[in-house]
């Protein structure tokens, strides 16, 4: 989906539309969860400090998050994936692989399908979303981004390998920044430059990832899409208007988040075995 929250804020409040929105606490220790398109071309981005959106975009209307909505959203959207197959993947509420090699109406064209989903979100939400279609999940991600808003990108077989030689690193999808900073010293800056280490090499320096981003450079991913793919992790959080000093404090704190986590686990029948504490400092630095 195209800037999903903020596009559902503008859908539903006429006043929003056409200007630059974020979802988020606009309070100084705020951060922006969405930003619309309109606050992107000034520099506005998910994850970005609220008192930092603010310098780049002093226009920018903060709206409070409604995950209600949302969800509400991304149940319609699932409904339609549904149409075409079993094979639907999540990876957030706006987002998701789908497998469509034996999809249920029997469309030889996965492109086809793509722009009947397209179509069909577009009538059914009032909302747009982009699509990515290609012969494998890595070029189908990096596909989706190509002609965001409201686009639509087809990589084929043939065209792949190419495709992905030319890119940046840092725009692969498994590649973050600290990954992208470690290639960069390296000598890696594009596809290419990956393509060109050897399996050995790749596994020295990146461990067991160091496979999967030598074959990524060559176009291949064998991963399949699972509709059963198990949660990995449970968390909960949240900001502080005044900074914590004292462990009492932290300790009062964390208490209402422990709850949450639990109650979240005890409601599901789940079980973890390991619990991390993540702590986010004034700077933004974070450490666990």
């Amino acid at each position: 989906m195209d800037a999903f929250f903020a596009s559902v804020e503008q859908r539903d409040n006429p006043d929003l539309r056409g200007k630059p929105v974020a979802v988020g606490g606009s309070a100084a220790r705020g951060v922006v969860a969405a930003a619309s398109y309109e606050a992107r071309k000034f520099g506005v981005r998910s994850a970005m400090p609220s008192i930092t959106a603010k310098r780049k975009c002093p226009e920018l209307i903060f709206v409070p998050p409604r995950f209600d909505a949302y969800r509400a959203v991304s149940q319609q959207i699932h409904a339609i994936f549904a149409e075409h197959t079993p094979l639907i993947e999540p990876l957030s509420l706006d987002e998701a692989y789908l497998d469509v090699t034996d999809n249920l109406q029997g469309i030889p064209v996965a492109t086809t399908i793509a722009e009947m989903i397209r179509a069909k979100i577009k009538a059914e939400t009032g909302l747009t979303a982009s699509a990515g279609v290609s012969y494998n999940k890595f070029l189908a991600k990096l596909a989706s981004g190509q002609n965001k808003p409201d686009g639509l990108f087809v990589i084929t077989p043939k065209q792949g390998p190419a495709f992905v030689e030319a890119l940046p690193v840092r725009k692969f999808h498994g590649v973050g920044p600290a990954t992208a900073d470690k290639m960069a010293r390296l000598g890696i800056e594009t596809g290419a430059d990956l393509r060109a280490q050897s399996l050995a090499f790749l596994e020295e320096k990146f461990g067991k990832a160091g496979p999967y981003y030598y074959w990524i450079a060559r176009g291949i991913d064998e991963r399949p899409v699972r509709a059963d793919r198990e949660r990995k992790s449970v968390g909960a959080e949240d900001t502080f208007a005044s900074d914590l000093f004292d462990l009492e404090s932290a300790r009062k704190e964390l208490a209402p988040l422990v709850g949450k986590v639990w109650r979240y686990c005890e409601e599901r029948s789940i079980q973890g075995r390991t619990v991390t504490l993540k702590v986010k400092f004034a700077d933004f630095q974070q450490i666990t």
